[in-house]
């Protein structure tokens, strides 16, 4: 709950007038209308009060007074309002405060406010050069007696806005602790949309965070039944702007053991000056140059992150098809980067975290009655076109890190890349290893035609029995939006390799095999290679999309080839799709060719959201047809339970008629994600579940305000909140999440860099508990732990009262509530009622509606808070004032 009368904004305008409390505003109203009395003969102040409510830069008055003859009956008689007159005025001094510019939050700054020609009725925000720089103003676009004013004066305020730049304004509100500034465009500096001013950006504090993601997959069929466990673990601690990380797994299967994977250990920092990450251990070249591959030693490269959102690049989506409750994984580089278990039908995982911009995906779709199959998606660098002007570099040494080789000689990489103008990107690179030489150079054009790239890299690499080899590789791409027919190439990209080239990747991998004597078993060297991604869009006919590759080999026969393709649109509420895709059997080494036609029906289920979707799949491995009918939806206050059901029947095929069915739910609370499944058909039965969150702790600062929170919620940036007292309440800003018992919740993937907004939802807070502030905002800095405090206000327990006198009489309106300190606590309404609020359960508070002896009484209210809580309703209770 607000206390509104303690939230009204002070304006800050050279000759501002004081703003009416609620209270005051209500006692005007409610005179106005009932009497058209006359106005005495200070009586036009009402008129400039009534301006002054509602137009900050009204002409300051010296006091607003009301006449009391505007209202009727028992109640005003010696009615005392006399302290509304003053307004609601905020003191000079020092404020902590958010400054908004054009309605534009920019960040969290000092703010100071001062009595204008010694006046104390007219407070100002004054500004120095700091704060003007924090605004975003460019001093060179001021004048040349406000640059000289700035110099002269150095640090501290020096002048209210308006005196600096002419059309400026500043309003400072009290209760929110907000500063909201008018700025002319003219005098801005130009910057790019989503720039956050580096200055704001938030370190966070020290703390410590483990994140975790497990996943149970049990199948008993045909064959001995099967249990597979994944735990996924993230933990780290901060201390100040160093980030240590260490991500791992561990897996476990029926009969092949558990296994231990650690996947980093990386102690990492930001440097803000070069827009650079500095990480120390495990890591992952960019990709951008040469195929990405992992390295433990020392990285230093450009953070995209660090730049607006509008100058970064992109990640990709994995679509695919299950045909039971199936567990999903995404691998790259021999390493799981994604596990998750999927309700049978089409599916996307669009949320990968990136680990460098080359590298094929493998997606792994392990069905419940065990069978698997894989594909593979794209994932290349696009057009490496930069801005003008803009660098971007990278360069890493270290030991090689690979999961499928033990050789893990020393690596020096270096990649460079410059946006010379709107036409033309030039970029290179270089990598030393042990009997390894690499150099590549290259050029991005931006033309009419399409944004096209082209390089070219040279590769030596020397063997231990083996002949030397030393090769090219050119690779030529292309990506453009045809506006005319809106078609959008992503990425088009043709690579031919001589034979004697070698990627780093594979010439690691042939150095371990020549080393124990394994080089015939080489896997195949690429020749050449085709890949596209293309989206078409119909209009109101639909959209379409292609996605794959070919590629052929040197060292053995055959091309490789996948894709994935479809048309999807809308028939009013029905969304209909046909696709087909082609991917690898892993059972048999066979390429499986899938074509599906999918509908798609909303459902109106109430107070829950649902949708029916209908699957036809046709497999032309074995000729076998599949029937798919699926319900799905979710419900509860915040759609946090999701469900899901799905029937299958399958036919024709070298194994004949099958049927299953299948259900999957999940539910989202406040500390962690839960997940179920379970399926059967003839010859298997399926059962899973699963589950995810994060918790971080973090130590005391001194002031009692240290603790552990978890949530339901994975990321890698955190905000923590601080909110005592208001335990229940939910965050609006993060589905499911609410504030526990401690006053703490924490809320995961926060975006770094950029501005980011957590607000509590006030409702469901207990009466009595006051938050002072519902919304904050901030920047965070990669992998931080940002500590928001809300500050709340406990008034204690509520407290109805209908006070009257002895005789009967009710006590005047807005005669004053005050508590045994001498608080005042409250005003008394119509009809005798007071609302007041007390942390005791017994007590008296002291009524006042004049300064006479006899205009004052006092109220024992024990007796009233046995009554009310016996009535478990908030009624208004009779008390006696004496």
């Amino acid at each position: 709950m607000n206390d509104n009368t303690h939230n009204q904004p002070v304006t800050a305008s050279r000759g501002d007038g004081y703003r009416l409390t609620p209270l005051a505003a209500a006692v005007f109203a409610l005179a106005s209308s009932s009497a058209l009395a006359d106005v005495t003969p200070g009586g036009d102040e009402l008129a400039v009060a009534a301006a002054a409510a509602t137009n900050p830069s009204a002409p300051a008055t010296a006091n607003v007074e009301f006449n009391e003859q505007f209202l009727s009956g028992a109640g005003a008689r010696n009615l005392d309002i006399s302290r509304f007159n003053a307004g609601n005025a905020a003191a000079a001094g020092e404020y902590r405060a958010a400054v908004y510019v054009n309605q534009v939050w920019v960040g969290v700054n000092d703010v100071s406010l001062a009595e204008i020609d010694g006046h104390k009725d007219n407070v100002q925000p004054v500004v120095d050069r700091d704060l003007l720089e924090r605004m975003g103003v460019d001093p060179r676009r001021l004048s040349d007696a406000a640059r000289t004013r700035i110099e002269a004066a150095g640090s501290g305020g020096i002048a209210t806005l308006p005196e600096l730049i002419p059309g400026a304004a500043a309003t400072f509100d009290m209760g929110e602790q907000r500063l909201d500034v008018s700025l002319p465009q003219a005098v801005l500096n130009r910057s790019a949309r989503g720039w956050v001013d580096p200055a704001y950006w938030d370190d966070g504090i020290n703390s410590a965070m483990l994140q975790y993601n497990a996943n149970v997959f049990h199948t008993n069929g045909i064959g001995p039944a099967s249990t597979q466990s994944y735990l996924g673990l993230t933990g780290g601690i901060n201390a100040g702007p160093w980030r240590f990380r260490y991500n791992g797994n561990v897996t476990s299967t029926t009969g092949q053991g558990t296994h231990v994977q650690s996947l980093q250990t990386y102690l990492q920092r930001s440097i803000v000056p070069l827009k650079s990450e500095l990480t120390l251990g495990d890591s992952y070249t960019d990709g951008s140059i040469f195929d990405s591959f992992g390295v433990r030693g020392v990285q230093l490269a450009t953070d995209d992150r660090m730049y607006p959102e509008s100058q970064r690049g992109y990640a990709p989506t994995v679509r695919g098809f299950a045909n039971s409750n199936a567990r999903v994984q995404v691998r790259q580089n021999g390493n799981i980067i994604y596990e998750t278990t999927v309700a049978p039908g089409p599916f996307q995982i669009d949320d990968l975290y990136a680990t460098g911009y080359g590298g094929d995906l493998q997606l792994v779709i392990t069905e419940a009655d065990g069978s698997q199959r894989v594909s593979a998606v794209p994932y290349s660098a696009p057009v490496n076109a930069l801005r003008e002007g803009r660098w971007r570099y990278s360069a890493a040494m270290g030991l090689y890190r690979a999961s499928f080789s033990e050789h893990a000689p020393f690596v020096f990489e270096a990649n460079v890349q410059h946006g010379l103008n709107n036409l033309v990107t030039l970029y290179g690179g270089l990598i030393a290893s042990e009997k390894y030489l690499s150099g590549a150079a290259g050029v991005a054009l931006n033309t009419p035609l399409g944004a096209f790239g082209f390089d070219v890299t040279e590769a030596a690499t020397q063997f231990r029995t083996l002949p030397s080899r030393s090769g090219q590789s050119l690779r030529l791409s292309y990506s453009r939006i045809i506006a005319p027919t809106n078609t959008n190439i992503t990425l088009a990209a043709y690579r031919y390799s001589t034979s004697g080239f070698l990627s780093l990747p594979d010439a690691v991998n042939l150095h371990d095999l020549d080393a124990r004597g394994l080089a015939f078993s080489a896997s195949g060297l690429q020749k050449g290679r085709v890949q596209v991604t293309l989206n078409q869009s119909l209009g109101s006919l639909g959209s379409f999309y292609l996605s794959g590759y070919t590629q052929n080999y040197w060292n053995r026969s055959g091309r490789d080839t996948s894709y994935q393709f479809g048309y999807n649109t809308l028939l009013r509420r029905v969304g209909i799709g046909v696709s087909a895709s082609r991917d690898l059997d892993v059972s048999n080494r066979r390429w499986d060719n899938r074509l599906m036609l999918n509908v798609t029906v909303p459902l109106n289920l109430g107070s829950s959201i649902g949708t029916s979707n209908t699957a036809f799949v046709h497999d032309t491995r074995d000729g076998s047809d599949q029937l798919q009918e699926s319900f799905s939806g979710a419900f509860g206050k915040n759609y946090e339970v999701n469900y899901g059901v799905t029937a299958a029947h399958t036919f024709g095929g070298a194994t004949g008629s099958n049927s299953s069915i299948s259900a999957n739910g999940g539910y989202l609370g406040p500390y962690t994600q839960l997940r179920a499944n379970a399926s059967h058909a003839n010859g298997y039965t399926q059962v899973g579940a699963g589950m995810s969150g994060s918790l971080v702790a973090w130590p005391d600062d001194g002031h009692g305000r240290g603790g552990v929170a978890v949530t339901s919620q994975t990321g890698d940036t955190f905000a923590v909140i601080d909110a005592k007292d208001a335990a229940g309440a939910r965050i609006a800003s993060a589905p499911g999440v609410r504030v526990d018992p401690f006053g703490h919740a924490v809320v995961a993937g926060m975006n770094p860099y950029e501005q980011n907004t957590v607000e509590i939802d006030p409702k469901g807070l207990s009466l009595g508990v006051e938050l002072k502030n519902t919304e904050q905002h901030f920047a965070p800095s990669a992998g931080a732990v940002v500590r928001l405090n809300f500050e709340t206000v406990n008034r204690g327990k509520p407290l109805l009262l209908r006070v009257k006198h002895s005789g009967g009489d009710v006590i005047p309106l807005g005669a004053q509530v005050f508590d045994a300190g001498g608080n005042n606590v409250g005003s008394v309404a119509q009809g005798g009622r007071v609302l007041v609020y007390s942390k005791a359960q017994a007590g008296e508070f002291a009524v006042k509606w004049g300064d006479g002896a006899q205009q004052t009484c006092k109220v024992s209210y024990y007796a009233a808070r046995e009554k009310q809580e016996k009535a478990g309703a908030y009624e208004p209770v009779d008390a006696e004032c004496r």
